[in-house]
């Protein structure tokens, strides 16, 4: 149990050192997520970096997509004892400010792909719902998750263009979320095989908005029957309105996906004001990140969070996203930046996360093959 530089303040919560954390179950990870867009569908960058400290790993991921491409730079090292240590190859995170500045680098590198933006979060980070999911005797989630929205400013380059980024035209939504959920190399499915030839589903989306002064965030997810298993439905108010949270009305959803696929095309959000008044939320799909694709979010023989690469490893990939048949084998996992209308006329721009696998009977999906008509 080595000392880190952690250790030398007062937050231990367990007798242990901080390289250790207090369960040894493999899947204990902690991650930040970023993300960063324009208010059009211009570019859209999703960033991410994780710890997995009982498998001994960390690594990072930037998914930029620009001008019809995705692209995908990757990094995993050996984690070592020192959780302070938010570097992974050219990708750093800094905390600036905690809960309300943060600043993503990735330094010059010889796959095009650079960056140095400040994060400026212009309301309160909030706590989501805890995930608890048990699967027979083992808990298979058991994850926290606070988000914060905000805005951006620094420079990006990208395919040989160098893009300034403002706080006035760059808007975004970051996490963090540590806990227990699947990661690294896949286990034996063991007596799991029966959810596949059962009836399976699993349907996620997490809706963040921002407007000038005020935020509203609506995240669910349900069962194959269309069973809530988290939900949450809020307006945050920026810090100069006094950054007030309050919970509104449970929210429904009515998703039009494109054709042969689960990819949102548009979507319908309702729910209660904090008044009781009905809010319509239309949301209109511009750009797609397909997280499936080689950021490690979904399972993938190749990379997966994680996954032992060695003590260093750096990749870079390519994925074409400029026409719906080269887009269409690149699910489950959507995160589209859409137009987002409110009923009083507001409009924003912002990311609406997707997912649907297997069963989902409020949307007719009757098997893990079956995609919208």
């Amino acid at each position: 149990m080595p000392l880190s530089a952690m250790d030398e303040f007062l937050a231990h919560q367990t007798p242990e050192t901080f390289d250790r954390v207090f369960t040894s179950d493999r899947n204990f990870y902690d991650r930040y997520y970023f993300n960063l867009h324009p208010q059009s569908g211009d570019l859209f960058v999703v960033f991410s970096m994780g710890q997995y400290p009982n498998l001994g790993t960390t690594d990072a991921f930037v998914c930029v997509v620009y001008k019809g491409v995705q692209r995908v730079l990757r990094c995993s090292r050996e984690l070592g004892s020192d959780r302070m240590d938010t570097t992974v190859g050219p990708f750093q995170v800094e905390v600036v400010e905690p809960l309300k500045q943060l600043r993503i680098v990735c330094d010059d590198n010889e796959h095009g792909i650079s960056f140095d933006l400040l994060f400026d979060g212009t309301a309160p980070a909030v706590e989501e719902p805890r995930t608890v999911i048990r699967k027979y005797a083992r808990t298979t989630m058991d994850t926290s998750r606070y988000t914060q929205m905000g805005r951006w400013q620094g420079k990006l380059t990208v395919a040989g263009d160098t893009i300034e980024v403002n706080a006035e035209d760059y808007l975004g939504v970051r996490d963090h979320s540590w806990g227990v959920r699947p990661v690294g190399e896949s286990e034996p499915m063991g007596i799991n095989i029966n959810e596949y030839t059962g009836k399976y589903g699993f349907f996620h989306m997490w809706a963040p908005m921002q407007f000038d002064d005020y935020q509203l965030k609506v995240f669910i997810e349900e069962n194959a029957d269309g069973e809530r298993l988290v939900q949450e439905c809020v307006r945050i108010d920026s810090f100069e309105k006094g950054g007030g949270v309050v919970h509104l009305g449970t929210p429904k959803h009515c998703i039009k996906y494109r054709s042969g696929t689960r990819e949102l095309e548009s979507a319908e959000l309702t729910f209660e004001g904090t008044k009781g008044e009905a809010i319509t939320v239309s949301a209109t799909a511009l750009t797609c990140a397909y997280l499936a694709a080689g950021t490690g979010y979904y399972p993938n023989p190749e990379w997966v969070h994680g996954q032992y690469h060695g003590a260093f490893k750096l990749e870079y990939r390519e994925f074409d996203v400029s026409t719906e048949e080269a887009r269409n084998g690149l699910g489950p996992l959507y995160e589209t930046i859409v137009r987002f209308e409110l009923n009083t006329g507001e409009v924003t721009y912002g990311m609406f996360e997707n997912m649907s696998i297997g069963h989902h009977d409020p949307y007719g999906f009757d098997s893990f093959e079956a995609m919208a008509e």
